[in-house]
C-alpha cells in the first residue's frame, strides 16, 4: 500500500510538473511582486510583458501533491505558480510556512535598478532563467542606496543618510541596523530646528614617535549622503545558529576597521584594536578577518566581550604590482580559499575610470605554514564575486552555471566617484582565461549591481529583543 502511495505521488507530481512547466512558460507576467520585463536594451524602456492567460478546467492537484511540486522550483517560478489559483496560493503559503521543508537550491541572480522602472524598483536579473524580474520595495528608494553587502537573500544598504538597513528583496522585509553614530567616530550635527545638516568623521591619527604634532583627531565634515563615501568598505552577514540570530560585520573607515552588531542590536559593537581589514569568513561561531598585509585575526564573539587571537602573522600575499580585489572564502572541501581578482584600467579620466577583470588567481590558506598554495582550476565548481559575500557552488547542482568559471560583478571602491561608467560584470572562464558579457553593461551603472541569492527567509524580530 505505501509502495502505492509512493508511485501514485510521484506520478501524480510528474504530471503536476509538467502541467506546471507549460502554465508557467505561458504566463509570465502573472507573478504579483515578480514581473517579467523586457531585456534591457540601451536607450530604450525596460517595459514590463504582462500576458494574460486563461486556463480552462486546469486539473487540480491535493495540496500535498502541489507542495512535493512546489519544492522542486525556484524561487521565481514559485512565486510566480502561487498567482495560478487558491489552490495553488493555498500550497505555496503552507511552504511558507515550512521553510526548513524548502531545500531546493538557488541560483545566485544580478541585482541591479535602473531609472525607467521606478526608483523603488529592483531587477533581478535571473541566470537560470536569461530573464528580467523586478521587485517592488519599501521606501527609501532602492535607487537612492549604496549596496554594500549582501549574502543569505539579505541586502546590506546604505540610505541617503547614511544608515544601514538589511532587506529581502523577495520578501520585501527590512531591518534598520545600528545607527551609523553607533560606531564611534561619527558625530551628528544638527541645525536649530533639530534637523541632521551634516556629520563629523574623527580620524584618530596615532604617530607620537614621527610627529608629535599629528596625535589626536583630525576632523572631516561630510552631508548626510556623503558619509557613506567615506564610511562603509564592505559588510557581510552570517548566520549565528547559537543565538537563532544573524551577525552583520562592517568594514569601515576611516582606516578599515571592524564593528559588529546582531540583529536586534542597538549599536555596534567595535572590535579593536587593529585596522586595513579586507574580508570576513564566520565559522563555527568565530570571526576570521583577513588584512591587506597577509594577516589573519580570528574573533570569538560568542561570550559577552569580544576576544581576538592571530593565527597567521604573515601569511605570504601577492604582489601588488597591479590592481586587485583579495577575497576570502570557506571552500567547499573544506579550510578557507583566498581568491584574487585581476584588473586593469582600459580607460581612465578625471570624471572616468573603466576597469576590467582579466585574471583570477586562486590558493588554499596553509594556516600551520602560514603560506598560501596555489591552485589552477576550481574543477567542477563555481564562483560569484562582487560586493556580494563571496560564494562557490557546484556546477552539478546547478547545470545552468558554466563550471571552472567566475561571475564577477563591479567591486570598485571608489566606484561613486563614477557613477555613470559601465560597470564590471561578467564571467571569466578559468581554463583559459576568456571573458564574455552575462548581459549589456550600460543599464546598470548605479547603485553599483550586486549578486544575491534569493531566499524566503522571513526574520521574527521578537526573537532578537
Amino acid at each position: 500500500m505505501d509502495a502505492c502511495s509512493v508511485a501514485r505521488t510521484m506520478s501524480s507530481a510528474y504530471f503536476g510538473l509538467k502541467f506546471l512547466s507549460k502554465l508557467l512558460a505561458l504566463s509570465p507576467g502573472s507573478m504579483g511582486k515578480f514581473r517579467k520585463l523586457s531585456p534591457p536594451m540601451e536607450n530604450k524602456t525596460v517595459a514590463s510583458m504582462e500576458t494574460e492567460t486563461v486556463v480552462r478546467k486546469s486539473p487540480e492537484l491535493p495540496n500535498d501533491v502541489l507542495m512535493d511540486i512546489f519544492l522542486l522550483l525556484e524561487i521565481p517560478d514559485l512565486i510566480r505558480a502561487a498567482s495560478v489559483s487558491s489552490s495553488w496560493r493555498s500550497a505555496y503559503t503552507s511552504l511558507c510556512r515550512q521553510l526548513e521543508l524548502y531545500k531546493r537550491p538557488q541560483t545566485p541572480c544580478l541585482l541591479y535598478t535602473s531609472a525607467s522602472a521606478g526608483e523603488n524598483v529592483a531587477c533581478l536579473y535571473s541566470l537560470a532563467e536569461k530573464r528580467v524580474y523586478s521587485l517592488t520595495l519599501p521606501d527609501p528608494p532602492i535607487g537612492d542606496r549604496y549596496l554594500i553587502g549582501s549574502s543569505h537573500g539579505w541586502l546590506i544598504t546604505a540610505d541617503d543618510k547614511s544608515e544601514l538597513h538589511l532587506i529581502n528583496p523577495v520578501t520585501g522585509q527590512q531591518i534598520a541596523l545600528p545607527s551609523v553614530v553607533t560606531i564611534g567616530y561619527v558625530e551628528p550635527i544638527f541645525d536649530n530646528g533639530g534637523t541632521l545638516i551634516e556629520y563629523e568623521l574623527r580620524l584618530q591619527r596615532y604617530n607620537p614617535d614621527l610627529n608629535p604634532q599629528m596625535v589626536g583627531p583630525k576632523i572631516f565634515t561630510h552631508a548626510p549622503d556623503k558619509l557613506r563615501d567615506h564610511a562603509y568598505i564592505r559588510a557581510f552577514i552570517f548566520p549565528d545558529p547559537p543565538t537563532g540570530s544573524y551577525i552583520v560585520v562592517l568594514i569601515h573607515g576611516p582606516r578599515r576597521q571592524l564593528s559588529f552588531a546582531r540583529v536586534g542590536d542597538c549599536k555596534w559593537t567595535f572590535l579593536p584594536p587593529d585596522s586595513n581589514y579586507e574580508q570576513c569568513v564566520y565559522m563555527g561561531g568565530l570571526l576570521y578577518a583577513s588584512t591587506r598585509y597577509g594577516r589573519m585575526d580570528v574573533f570569538d564573539l560568542t561570550g559577552p566581550t569580544a576576544t581576538r587571537n592571530i593565527i597567521a602573522d604573515e601569511i605570504a600575499i601577492h604582489s601588488s604590482e597591479y590592481r586587485g580585489v583579495f577575497y576570502l572564502l570557506q571552500a567547499p572541501w573544506g579550510g578557507l580559499l583566498q581568491v584574487c581578482r585581476k584588473t586593469e584600467v582600459i580607460d581612465a579620466g578625471y570624471e572616468e575610470l573603466i576597469v576590467e577583470t582579466n585574471k583570477i588567481l586562486l590558493h588554499k590558506v596553509d594556516m600551520e605554514a602560514e603560506d598560501l598554495v596555489e591552485i589552477n582550476s576550481l574543477h567542477h565548481n563555481v564562483l560569484f564575486l562582487g560586493r556580494n559575500q563571496p560564494i562557490c557552488l557546484s556546477a552539478e547542482e546547478y547545470p545552468q552555471l558554466k563550471a571552472n568559471c567566475v561571475y564577477f560583478a563591479d567591486d570598485e571602491q571608489y566606484n561613486w566617484m563614477y557613477k555613470t561608467n559601465p560597470r564590471d560584470i561578467g564571467v571569466l572562464n578559468l581554463e583559459d582565461d576568456s571573458r564574455e558579457e552575462i548581459v549589456s553593461p550600460l543599464w546598470c551603472s548605479w547603485p553599483s549591481p550586486i549578486w544575491i541569492t534569493p531566499s524566503l527567509t522571513v526574520m521574527n524580530l521578537s526573537l532578537y529583543k
